[in-house]
């Protein structure tokens, strides 16, 4: 006690932190996992803008007892069983770990983390510790080019549902979205072209694919749908592809209603019969390769377009944490951290 006060306690070193914030995943290879990320997930509000009580019914007695078992399916096809990891979770895992290694080697001591929206680790678990570490400065990154309310502002509605809950808040920014950032456009068209260069013939068109979003979304003003155009267009300028080699739709359709279009299945389904019977697919919307981009892109979207006459089918990988990939990250977080670090 000192003049009554008692002691206070040990407080770590003050820090700066970086939080990377991806979507989330199973965190295990079975129909409980599943089963629970689900729940989880559907249950957003800003995932799914429906009627709460009616929707709940459906997705407790109906959904969550059909859709596991398809889901389990996809997985199967994509997990690593070395590290027994969703390629998401691995992904983002690496991507956080080079991250942070750039900034070792440029003399920089920022406390990296990630966290999952749904699933483990939580944004909640991830900021505490981060906070118990010294973190008073934590930048919340999330890994969405494209800004949506259904991704990015979930994410961000998460960590500060968090905060709420703490005593002592650190100091919190959000990025912003990096869909028409020179970094990350450069980032992808090198992508494009490495990839392409290991190829033996040459592609008639590029595909890029974007997870898909109900079109209702987009009329009540999320600018989703914007975003995946121009991250599309400066893809191709910066390429130097000439108009129409070059083209974007929509993936992961859910449900009944109409989402956001073209419809990828529809387009590869269409593209030999007008010519184009070599493609190569890149789905520049995820940060990380995970069983949307891997079961069903490179290998769903592959058996369709093969079926519809195509000759060449090759999937280019998300930046993951390649060199690339991390380089541009390192690149936009020290963009947000200006003021925060010299």
């Amino acid at each position: 006690m000192i003049h009554g006060v008692p002691r206070h306690p040990d407080i770590a070193p003050e820090r700066t932190g970086v939080l990377l914030i991806n979507l989330g995943t199973p965190e295990s290879l079975n129909r409980r996992s599943i089963r629970r990320f689900l729940a989880e997930f559907l249950s957003d509000p800003r995932v799914i803008e429906v009627n709460r009580i009616l929707w709940q019914a459906v997705l407790r007695l109906v959904i969550l007892n059909l859709r596991p078992g398809r889901v389990l399916g996809a997985y199967r096809e994509v997990w690593d069983h070395e590290t027994d990891e969703s390629p998401l979770r691995r992904h983002t895992r690496e991507q956080a770990e080079a991250v942070a290694q750039r900034f070792g080697e440029n003399g920089r001591r920022i406390d990296v983390a990630w966290a999952m929206r749904y699933g483990s680790p939580s944004i909640a678990d991830a900021i505490e510790a981060m906070a118990d570490r010294g973190c008073r400065r934590i930048l919340l990154f999330a890994l969405y080019p494209q800004y949506s309310a259904t991704t990015t502002a979930s994410a961000y509605d998460a960590a500060f549902a968090a905060l709420a809950r703490m005593r002592w808040q650190p100091a919190i920014r959000t990025a912003q979205p990096y869909h028409d950032d020179p970094a990350y456009i450069g980032a992808l068209a090198d992508s494009v072209t490495r990839h392409l260069e290991g190829l033996d013939w040459r592609p008639d068109r590029l595909l890029v694919s974007f997870h898909g979003l109900p079109k209702r979304y987009f009329e009540a003003g999320d600018p989703y749908y914007c975003y995946c155009a121009k991250t599309t267009r400066m893809l191709a300028d910066r390429l130097g592809w000439e108009a129409g080699r070059v083209t974007f739709a929509f993936q992961s359709r859910f449900g009944r209603e109409e989402w956001l279009r073209p419809y990828i299945s529809d387009v590869v389904g269409e593209l030999p019969s007008g010519g184009d019977r070599r493609i190569a697919v890149i789905a520049p919307g995820f940060a990380a390769d995970c069983v949307e981009t891997l079961e069903e892109v490179a290998i769903g979207l592959r058996r369709t377009f093969l079926a519809a006459g195509g000759s060449a089918f090759s999937y280019i990988p998300c930046l993951n944490a390649g060199r690339t990939g991390t380089a541009m990250l390192e690149s936009l977080i020290t963009r947000e951290l200006s003021g925060w670090i010299a």
